[in-house]
């Protein structure tokens, strides 16, 4: 590969950035667990979310003038960067099992309208969205085959990638959607980008290998080690809810509600810190959360694992390597 080529890089819109998990994964440039996750040629021209405390996160992170707030329901998307490549994790919350599950019939749930308005516009060569596994439960597979179908029908392939986080090397029982939409003229030539290989659907990797480093760690030495809720277990708990974590396995799901999943540490007799939310979730240490635990939690739980995200985006740049000079 030439000079020139190595230097090529795609620009990136991101739509519901929340605090940046899956944009993280887009730039890489990150390290995790002593493991190195190189930079990737993707360039974040802009990135948009709703909630002010993300973007503030987001920016602390990231740099300030990246992230911006803005109700993607009311944005124009002609007032938008157009970029090679859209991203976004739109609201999950109308879809979740523990969630109000409104479905398409709610405005949040309706929200994934907003990309199918930029890809009408902007005609993006690929659209990278994510939700969580119950969308494809809701109505029997009705809701998703609905969203698909909208989408198709802006000039795009769209599959669907379900993706078991442990299968690929994050230490948490987590299923996600990646919903992948690839412009229908460079289908027709080029096919669809290749799925990540489930490196570790053998050999899953335990909550202790995330977090057992930090067992002696009790202040913020190492940033949000210090912060958790104090919470004794309910008398009976209900399934999910007021359990320990398994000291061998992956850990439970990290939830954007943290009261709504008293999750404990394997060893110790206190709920999980901040920090040991964002291990599980696969954010480096040196990303802080810098306002209440409720609020760091739910921007954890509700961030796509950037080391998942890595891996769809290393499928993404592969892809758009070989397409080469489609410029259009």
């Amino acid at each position: 590969m030439s000079a020139n080529k190595e230097k090529v890089s795609y620009s990136v819109v991101s739509y519901f950035c929340g605090c940046g998990g899956l944009d993280l994964g887009f730039r890489g440039g990150f390290k995790y667990h002593n493991e190195d996750y190189p930079s990737l040629p993707f360039k974040i021209l802009e990135a948009y979310d709703s909630e002010p405390r993300c973007i503030e996160t987001y920016n602390d992170y990231f740099g300030v003038g990246h992230a911006f707030v803005k109700d993607l329901a009311k944005a124009k998307p002609e007032e938008v960067p157009k970029a090679d490549i859209l991203i976004g994790g739109f609201p999950c919350q109308e879809f979740s099992s523990c969630g109000p599950l409104g479905g398409l019939d709610s405005e949040r749930g309706r929200l994934y309208q907003t990309l199918i308005s930029y890809m009408n516009t902007h005609k993006p060569k690929i659209v990278v969205g994510e939700n969580v596994i119950n969308l494809e439960r809701m109505e029997k597979g009705e809701v998703l085959k609905t969203i698909k179908k909208d989408l198709a029908a802006a000039g795009y392939v769209v599959k669907v990638w379900k993706m078991f986080a442990p299968d690929y090397g994050v230490p948490q029982r987590r299923t996600r959607l990646m919903i992948m939409c690839v412009r229908k003229d460079i289908f027709e030539e080029f096919g669809f980008p290749e799925e990540p290989v489930a490196r570790f659907k053998d050999s899953h990797r335990s909550i202790e290998w995330a977090i057992g480093d930090l067992v002696d760690v009790t202040d913020n030495s190492i940033p949000n080690q210090g912060d958790y809720f104090g919470a004794s277990k309910a008398k009976k708990g209900n399934g999910q809810g007021d359990e320990s974590n398994k000291k061998d396995r992956p850990a439970y799901t990290i939830r954007a509600n943290p009261k709504s999943r008293v999750q404990f540490h394997y060893s110790l007799d206190r709920r999980l810190t901040v920090r040991e939310c964002a291990r599980i979730q696969t954010f480096p240490d040196d990303f802080s959360f810098k306002f209440s635990k409720t609020v760091n939690i739910s921007q954890i739980g509700n961030a796509v694992p950037p080391m998942m995200a890595y891996l769809v985006a290393q499928s993404v740049k592969e892809y758009l390597d070989k397409i080469g000079g489609i410029e259009k």
